[in-house]
């Protein structure tokens, strides 16, 4: 009798294999190093959990292409560096107490000494990358242009937050570049390595860019519809940071065409907490109701099933139905995500 494993199972046997060879080098990657100063820190943060959708990013789209996993796996270590050095200063320009549950490296450490790891964190993940290039700029090209707008990304949303007006097409090119182009540089990278077309490198990279506008979507929804516990965090974190999320922003567009009471009410609690840059916990509810009654939960939710299903359209360029499963079981783990 034969057995069938579902695309979903091997799937998930597939991402638990390659989670573990992959945090099993990002904990050795600090290791042996000195001044232990420098590189006790960046270990604390190699160290520390997360879901590697990025390295993983990396190393479907190389195999998909007709590569391996084994002549890219330093370049996806090198993605999962630079993303963390992203996030130990992310942390600093936000002055972040936690981060996956752990205290981040500013709290624990020190000011200086977070930003100095940033930097090592960064120059090593180039150091990485260099090991599987086999002389191909053209990945540094997409790796580097990778940083530039995640950068650019990150200024943008501290300039939203000085702002009273920002529109939601404003919000969407910030995320593009903060949180998409990222996901985007992942898979562009790992088709340049692995010999793609550039037909196939830029389906792919499109189909990142899409699945991190989707990924970021998702967080706005989930930062007030999610369970707290699941989440791990306090519910509408937004709203008491008075955070341009796009429930807020399309929120403020739904209200703003109201001539109603209602409308008009909605619109000055929506001002009240920009210009106050947050609310109170006790005002959570309160929101929560009024992003119901606009339809802009409904709105989110549409947005981000809009936005995967245009991913998974750009992998019809790939040849084997295991690499277009696999693409669209990690879109569907992450459309799904509680937390």
């Amino acid at each position: 009798m034969t057995t069938t494993i579902s695309a979903t199972e091997n799937y998930n046997k597939i991402y638990n294999e390659l989670k573990t060879e992959i945090d099993g080098l990002l904990a050795r990657v600090m290791q042996g190093r000195q001044p232990a100063s420098l590189y006790e820190p960046g270990a604390y943060i190699m160290e520390s959990p997360g879901k590697r959708i990025r390295p993983l990013l990396v190393l479907f789209s190389a195999k998909a292409v007709g590569g391996n996993y084994d002549r890219v796996m330093n370049a996806a270590v090198a993605v999962e560096m630079l993303h963390n050095f992203t996030l130990v200063h992310d942390d600093i320009m936000d002055n972040s107490e936690k981060r996956r549950g752990r205290a981040t490296l500013h709290v624990k450490y020190d000011l200086s000494t977070a930003i100095l790891t940033g930097d090592v964190l960064l120059a090593a993940a180039y150091e990485h990358l260099q090991k599987d290039l086999n002389g191909n700029a053209r990945a540094v090209e997409y790796f580097t242009r990778g940083l530039i707008e995640v950068c650019e990304g990150q200024s943008l949303d501290k300039d939203f937050e000085n702002r009273e007006e920002v529109t939601l097409a404003e919000y969407l090119v910030m995320i593009g570049k903060k949180t998409a182009a990222l996901l985007q540089m992942c898979c562009t990278v790992g088709a340049t390595l692995g010999g793609g077309s550039d037909r196939e490198i830029e389906a792919l990279g499109g189909y990142g860019r899409l699945m991190g506008l989707a990924f970021q979507v998702r967080d706005d929804l989930l930062d007030i519809t999610a369970d707290a516990v699941q989440l791990g965090k306090p519910v509408g974190g937004d709203i008491l940071e008075g955070k341009k999320s796009f429930l807020l922003l399309k929120a403020l567009q739904k209200a703003g065409a109201g001539a109603s009471p209602q409308a008009a009410e909605d619109r000055n609690m929506l001002r009240r907490l920009i210009a106050n840059k947050g609310a109170d916990a006790w005002e959570i509810p309160a929101f929560k109701a009024m992003y119901q009654r606009l339809g802009v939960i409904a709105d989110a939710e549409n947005e981000v099933e809009k936005l995967t299903l245009q991913a998974l359209e750009k992998l019809n360029v790939l040849k084997n139905e295991e690499d277009r499963e696999l693409f669209t079981s990690l879109a569907n783990a992450l459309l799904n995500r509680t937390k």
